[in-house]
């Protein structure tokens, strides 16, 4: 009985799936707890290496979050684009702090996350430039508007020349 009715769930499309209709609380709950959870686990055996708060990495990072990740997680100073408003779930404004270890950070840049717009920036990104991006993301709510302006414009220009200096995505996996 349970199988038919979820069937008929599915079959007659009776759940909207729009991304601008949120989920109901319960689905919105489950899905959360689900995405907490399944990273939270994954992400229990990685290890930051202990230059994460160096400098380098920093500006390192800074360079490819202004490329990749600011137009939906925005950055100290930086407006709501016509991206980030249209996104459901909303990305994470992570200028502001989130509760999250370095290693769940990690494991969330490099595997993306299903059904959020995130991407698996390991499929082209090396583990030490993921590193970099979780340097720089941990760095970002302690910076100002201005601070921020600075990091990013300082940082390497060629995004691709920068990748190929740091080795090949499919090096450190």
């Amino acid at each position: 009985m349970i199988v038919l009715l979820g069937t008929s769930f599915v079959y007659f499309g009776l759940y909207n799936i729009g991304a601008d209709a949120p989920h109901i609380r319960p689905v919105y709950a489950l899905i959360d707890s689900l995405r907490e959870r399944s990273i939270s686990v994954r992400a229990s055996g990685i290890s930051a290496p202990a230059d994460l708060a160096s400098p380098q990495r920093i500006a390192t990072g800074a360079g490819l979050y202004g490329e990749m990740c600011s137009g939906c997680h925005l950055g100290p100073g930086v407006e709501r684009s016509e991206l980030s408003h249209g996104l459901y779930p909303q990305a994470p404004e992570l200028a502001k702090a989130h509760p999250m270890s370095p290693a769940e950070q990690f494991w969330i840049i490099k595997h993306g996350v299903k059904l959020s717009a995130m991407p698996a920036w390991g499929k082209t990104h090396s583990d030490p430039l993921i590193w970099d991006m979780v340097a720089f993301v941990r760095k970002l709510p302690s910076l100002s508007p201005g601070e921020y302006r600075e990091l990013v414009a300082g940082a390497p220009a060629d995004h691709d020349a920068m990748m190929k200096q740091m080795g090949s995505a499919t090096s450190g996996k």
